[in-house]
């Protein structure tokens, strides 16, 4: 089926920018809005980056202040990676992730790296799993291996991120000074 082929192709090809190749210079919010556009794989426009998303994950600390009202490098790089982990994660177990990352001795750039390492790798592995000579009786068995695929990636990631997670006091339990 040519529609599957054209998109196992999109995700062997697709990928955010290198850290080199972001701009140096500084955006405004609607120039991140339009260079977010290039940089995840959207299957629809209903899931366009909005400046008020911007504005929330700012506020939930996902994403660092702009330097006045410009976004540079280090902001799109945040911005990159939220969009993708916002399709599989709530905001609160994103937060997780970036404040583990940013508890490491790594500077954006090693941080925007790997991640995009990572992506690549998952993309790939993903596109990989795609017959693209499936004919439509073929796509249900597929789409299941690919849901599974996710479940147990789902349950791994969220047992890591419990781990991740900072020990709060149980309820009425006074921490000790």
């Amino acid at each position: 089926m040519e529609e599957i082929s054209a998109f196992r192709r999109q995700l062997e090809s697709l990928r955010p920018a290198d850290w080199d190749t972001l701009p140096d210079f500084p955006l405004y919010m609607d120039q991140v809005l339009s260079y977010m556009e290039r940089q995840t794989i959207r299957l629809d426009e209903s899931d366009a980056l909005t400046a008020s998303m911007v504005n929330n994950y700012t506020k939930n600390g996902l994403v660092p202040r702009a330097d006045g009202k410009r976004y540079g490098p280090v902001h799109l790089g945040y911005l990159t990676a939220v969009c993708a982990l916002k399709k599989v994660l709530p905001v609160r177990d994103i937060g997780v992730l970036v404040s583990a990352g940013q508890q490491t001795d790594k500077d954006n750039e090693t941080l925007y790296n790997y991640f995009c390492a990572a992506l690549d790798r998952a993309l790939t592995d993903t596109a990989q799993a795609i017959d693209d000579n499936a004919q439509r009786g073929d796509l249900p068995r597929m789409a299941l291996d690919l849901a599974l695929r996710s479940y147990a990636a789902q349950l791994a990631c969220a047992r890591i991120l419990d781990i991740l997670q900072p020990e709060q006091p149980e309820p009425g339990h006074k921490s000790k000074k």
